[in-house]
């Protein structure tokens, strides 16, 4: 058996090196670099807070793999299981906190309920006028510009070939498998996994499978290099929509983001903007997480190319149009802590035919009966 991933996100790098550590021949296509795309973009944050629950047992096995990354990549990608705190203002963030507390106990995620006389004892400086707020202990943070290329040269030592600068033209199926054309020529392989982020839709459209995604930018930014503040990523259960988000790296600086809407991003090109007319109300709700913020010099801001599926979940699962079709794409902003999960999951499902955790609410022909309505 031989395998075409196309993307070379952390979906499809993770993927391609389970699927050669299980002695299966892989080739990974990427159109750019490989991370150089919605992983580059991300904010690095390993949670379990907050996700829709039925992601919980995929975030479970995926937290476990973050924790061997480096005995498994050979390198250091910056795995910090500092915790993830989530702070709380107002009496309907500490009630939506209670209630996904409560219901994401029996999928295994206990989160600690703190006062703010804790929160001030063991997190000092944080979110001085919080009431409450959560605390995930075994989560944290990862590094978003390591961890894809760091998947991907492991692979290529397992046997994977990886070709950058790789557009893919067209992708065909027939009798003796795939035929993927693109800018480096052409690739055949049995099987073939759709790995290509906000481009996924356009992949799978070609199979009879069309999925509702629109491609957003999120509104990123990093401070000067400060002292040591903080060590848990920290969040806030929002009552007002978009809740603020920071960490602190070990260098130093804070990288922010959250609040504001993410911006639609022009698919021809790919290229996604930071709109810096909202970096001052940004900043406005990021100071009161850690007041030591205010007065920092923002040193940089940056986007990236996310999809975003219609019904907030991802694609995950074999198609339903197309044998030895795979999809695996539309992570809504959400896929950093997943990554190694879902390339695990999806090399033991086209390697074998089973799967390490349910992916039922993740199968693409969910959007069949809507897309047939519609017709």
């Amino acid at each position: 058996m031989d395998v075409i991933v196309i993307g070379g996100g952390l979906m499809g790098s993770a993927a391609a090196f389970f699927l050669a550590q299980r002695g299966i021949k892989v080739t990974l296509l990427e159109r750019h670099r490989v991370g150089t795309g919605a992983t580059i973009a991300s904010f690095g944050n390993i949670r379990r807070t907050g996700r829709h629950l039925s992601q919980m047992p995929l975030a479970h096995h995926s937290r476990r793999l973050w924790g061997e990354a480096e005995t498994l990549l050979g390198r250091d990608v910056e795995f910090r299981a500092h915790g993830h705190l989530r702070l709380i203002f107002g009496p309907r963030g500490l009630a939506d906190m209670r209630r996904y507390s409560e219901a994401a106990r029996p999928w295994g995620l206990d989160l600690q309920e703190l006062e703010p006389a804790e929160i001030r004892r063991r997190f000092p400086g944080l979110g001085p006028a919080a009431i409450g707020a959560s605390f995930s202990p075994q989560d944290g943070s990862g590094n978003p510009r390591l961890i894809a290329p760091a998947f991907a040269e492991a692979a290529v030592r397992k046997g994977a070939s990886v070709v950058e600068a790789a557009e893919v033209l067209k992708v065909t199926a027939g009798a003796s498998g795939f035929t993927v054309e693109t800018s480096q020529g052409t690739f055949h392989s049995d099987q073939l996994l759709n790995a290509a982020g906000a481009w996924g839709t356009r992949i799978s459209r070609q199979f009879g499978e069309d999925v509702p995604m629109t491609a957003y930018g999120p509104q990123m930014g990093v401070t000067e290099p400060l002292p040591w503040l903080v060590k848990p990523v920290v969040g806030e259960w929002s009552e007002t929509g978009h809740g603020g988000y920071l960490r602190q790296v070990e260098r130093g600086n804070i990288i922010f983001g959250g609040v504001v809407a993410r911006t639609l991003v022009d698919m021809t090109t790919g290229y996604a903007q930071y709109d810096f007319s909202l970096l001052s109300r940004q900043l406005a709700r990021i100071v009161p997480l850690l007041p030591g913020l205010a007065g920092v010099s923002v040193i940089r801001t940056w986007s990236g190319c996310e999809g975003y599926v219609a019904d907030e979940l991802p694609v995950m699962g074999a198609s339903e149009t197309t044998p030895g079709l795979f999809h695996a794409f539309g992570f809504c902003g959400h896929g950093f802590q997943l990554g190694p999960g879902v390339g695990d999951v999806m090399a033991e499902l086209i390697a074998t035919g089973r799967q390490l955790v349910p992916l039922d609410d993740f199968r693409i022909g969910r959007f069949a009966t809507t897309a047939a309505g519609a017709a």
